[in-house]
């Protein structure tokens, strides 16, 4: 299956001082995982999940977010 033809579920949770979101391929569980810091500061991870990630993500509060949201802190459009 191409990649273009998958759709990745986005998901994202509010700390103190920092924020994180977190694309899923929801095919074969890689990823990507944003920390947006309060200073602008963007770490980027690559992720691989197993299949429980979605419960994982639940567990620890995160909610479920939107591909432009994620993508406009991606690109550094957002901070």
């Amino acid at each position: 299956m191409k990649s273009s033809a998958i759709v990745h579920e986005y998901y994202k949770r509010a700390f103190d001082d920092y924020l994180v979101l977190v694309q899923v391929n929801p095919i074969n569980y890689t990823g990507l995982e944003l920390i947006v810091h309060p200073d602008g500061k963007l770490e980027k991870t690559k992720m691989e999940f197993d299949e429980h990630i979605k419960e994982d993500l639940e567990h620890d509060d995160f909610e479920q977010s939107s591909s432009l949201e994620f993508n406009l802190y991606l690109k550094g459009l957002k901070k």
